[in-house]
């Protein structure tokens, strides 16, 4: 009597679909600039077009609660549940549009910590070298055609900035969409200046 042996594929653990799916991810491009920091950064919506679809691929999938005033990325492995996670207290803002600054920032660094993905650490840059904004004469301080419009983005960062000069320099550079974005950003100046 013959007999037939099956054997079952075994399962891959989470850890192993996370290293397929880090092969694929390679270095993640920054498509987004912060004239305001000097800095490349990539939003949130390109990181997560970038990684979902290899994350799904290899049977993750990426959440990003908030969850007991935390911004929680987990990565759950849908055939076994098991799970991977990061997180990262939220500063206590009263602001709903600083508070929504602060989330998006926060979801896509414990994505990018998360995962490992290769990019530069634009904040250590940043405060280790104080950027200097490009002198600008009277003149053109005073023509507004020479300010170039504020992306949401950089409106969200420097809505939560604390640095005057900054703020200041923010205020000259930008053009802005909608009206209340400059008084906002107006408000937020004149209460740091005290």
């Amino acid at each position: 009597m013959d007999s037939e042996v099956t054997l079952k594929p075994e399962k891959m653990s989470i850890y192993k679909k996370l290293l397929e799916s880090k092969k694929e991810f390679g270095k993640i491009a920054k498509d987004s600039k912060n004239p305001f920091f000097k800095s490349k950064y990539f939003d949130i919506n390109s990181l997560l077009d970038h990684i979902e679809p290899i994350l799904q691929k290899n049977g993750l999938l990426l959440l990003q609660p908030i969850t007991d005033g935390k911004v929680i990325t987990e990565i759950i492995d849908v055939e076994t549940g098991d799970r991977v996670s990061s997180e990262i207290v939220l500063p206590i803002l009263n602001d709903p549009q600083k508070l929504g600054s602060a989330v998006s920032y926060y979801r896509r660094y414990t994505a990018q910590s998360l995962l490992g993905l290769q990019a530069e650490d634009d904040d250590a840059n940043s405060a280790s070298k104080k950027p200097t904004p490009p002198k600008k004469t009277a003149i053109q301080e005073a023509r507004p055609s020479d300010k170039i419009w504020i992306t949401e983005a950089q409106f969200e960062l420097a809505l939560i900035c604390t640095d005057l000069k900054k703020l200041k320099n923010a205020l000259n550079l930008y053009k802005f969409r909608k009206p209340e974005q400059e008084v906002q950003l107006k408000e937020v100046y004149n209460k740091l200046k005290g």
